[in-house]
């Protein structure tokens, strides 16, 4: 964790920003929670137990900046709440998302699927792509095995 938080506090050195105690504490429950796709409100609950005196507002700011600086990325998986998610070190791109519709969970694809896509857009479009971002809405394997369960226990 310590090696990410040195990167991070380049990354915003770089950009005539410091890693401030209020910072690196939100930076630290990102890394924490690095799996979890954190809401704002969720980031500030975690680094209130860490560090009382952090208000939400500052959470909030470090998280604009964050994303601004592009070390976390912000999304919306269509429920209206903005989540946080900590780029991969070394990532071009943000990575894709499947979100089940049945039981609200989230995976994450690691492999940049729209290469290809992006070449097309560039050449055809003459539209230089600078990120991107996917996510399929569907039902994970867990809830069709569950529903395909429940369909033969009800016949």
């Amino acid at each position: 964790m310590e090696h990410r938080i040195e990167k991070i506090k380049k990354q915003l050195h770089s950009q005539s920003y410091k890693l401030t105690p209020q910072r690196e504490a939100t930076v630290r429950v990102l890394l924490e929670n690095e799996e979890d796709h954190l809401s704002a409100e969720d980031v500030y609950l975690l680094v209130k137990e860490k560090a009382p005196e952090i208000g939400l507002a500052t959470v909030y700011r470090t998280l604009e900046l964050l994303s601004e600086l592009k070390v976390v990325d912000k999304i919306n998986f269509g429920d209206g709440v903005s989540r946080y998610d900590l780029r991969k070190e070394g990532a071009e791109h943000f990575h894709h998302h499947l979100v089940c519709g049945e039981c609200g969970s989230v995976e994450e694809i690691e492999d940049d699927l729209l290469e290809d896509v992006e070449k097309i857009v560039e050449s055809d479009w003459g539209f230089k792509v600078k990120d991107h971002r996917l996510t399929f809405h569907g039902v994970c394997r867990k809830c069709q095995a569950d529903s395909k369960t429940n369909t033969a226990l009800s016949s």
